[in-house]
């Protein structure tokens, strides 16, 4: 389904649209042929242009508006740190018959894991209403959903590099699992405080997160296993790279791999193998996908060490948060799914 004669057909709202995830929510929505965007909301921006916060949004003819008067639209993009969309959800399901949450206050299924991960929730009634936004992880439960948690950008790069190994019986989720995950600074917020900032950030490769990092949850919860994680901040500004090292109980050939890859990913839009070809780029690489909605995916055998070696690779905004989102709204809403998500990235291009 699309717009009839190029005119948008659903209306659509960002809350919280002066972050950077809110302004790449905007770019995508601008963009889309489906929607057309009512509102932007931000406290601390409100009646100034779009544009004065993103430059890149400069021909957009809108400005910020309080979130305290939301407008009825058909779809509503909450792009607002942990902890306030579940205070807020019922304002949004009043203004929106769909709220997608980009934030963590939605994407767990129990009160109890809110409770050993975050701060508790307030209201865990909705928990099982709420649908997790990663297509290939739940397409089949997101059409006609009116709660959607868009998933973790470092939860995103480790499942989807790790779900074709269960789905395809390679792993059985006994085995050791252990995960690295290297980020941009944009992952910390546009107010991101000290440790984002460029001269603290600037050439490092820094343990943020060696061990306890909120994700974990998410992994866990998807794939059914218990997983090690950590993660690293690294000069990048777009981006999250995963290596993940699996220790599968039975030995496992190439060819059991590839099945199990493109078993699971050859018929997805926006997942590309990556498995040591030719050229510069042999593996997944978040430079390769800076600014769009696709995912890298690939791996290596260490047969002397009865080790897999998986690569996944995404930019942190777009697959990892605001293309995500909008790639489960297309699919919640009867939409083209791909619609307004086709940028295939850049080449050359600059620190991602």
């Amino acid at each position: 389904m699309s717009a009839n004669e190029g005119e948008p057909t659903l209306s659509a709202s960002v809350v919280g649209a002066s972050g950077f995830t809110g302004g790449e929510l905007l770019r995508l929505l601008a963009g889309h042929p489906d929607f057309e965007i009512i509102q932007a909301t931000s406290r601390s921006k409100a009646n100034k242009t779009i544009g004065h916060t993103h430059p890149n949004l400069r021909g957009l003819d809108l400005r910020f508006s309080s979130p305290e008067d939301l407008e009825s639209v058909d779809v509503l993009f909450a792009a607002t740190p942990h902890g306030v969309s579940m205070e807020q959800i019922d304002a949004f399901q009043d203004a929106a018959d769909t709220v997608v949450d980009l934030s963590a206050d939605f994407r767990l299924e129990s009160e109890a894991q809110y409770d050993e991960w975050y701060d508790g929730h307030s209201r865990p009634e909705l928990l099982d209403e709420s649908e997790y936004a990663l297509p290939e992880l739940n397409r089949e439960n997101l059409p006609g959903a009116g709660l959607i948690a868009s998933g973790g950008c470092n939860a995103t790069a480790t499942i989807l590099g790790l779900l074709p190994l269960f789905e395809g019986s390679v792993l059985s989720g006994d085995e050791q699992i252990v995960i690295d995950v290297k980020v941009g600074s944009s992952e910390g917020g546009a107010g991101g405080g000290e440790a984002s900032s460029h001269p603290e950030r600037s050439g490092v490769v820094r343990p943020y997160a060696p061990t306890g990092h909120r994700h974990e949850a998410e992994i866990e919860q998807f794939l059914g296993t218990n997983v090690s994680f950590t993660v690293h901040a690294v000069e990048m500004i777009r981006g999250a790279s995963a290596t993940i090292h699996v220790f599968p109980e039975e030995p496992v050939s190439k060819g059991d791999l590839w099945g199990a890859y493109r078993g699971a990913y050859e018929d997805e839009p926006f997942v590309r193998m990556v498995a040591g070809g030719g050229g510069v780029y042999r593996y997944p690489e978040p430079k390769a996908v800076a600014g769009s909605n696709y995912a890298e995916v690939g791996f290596e055998l260490d047969p002397g060490n009865k080790r897999v070696v998986v690569f996944s690779a995404i930019d942190n905004m777009m697959k990892g948060s605001a293309g995500q989102a909008v790639h489960a709204a297309n699919i919640a809403l009867g939409l083209e799914e791909t619609a307004g998500l086709d940028f295939a990235g850049m080449h050359p291009v600059g620190s991602p």
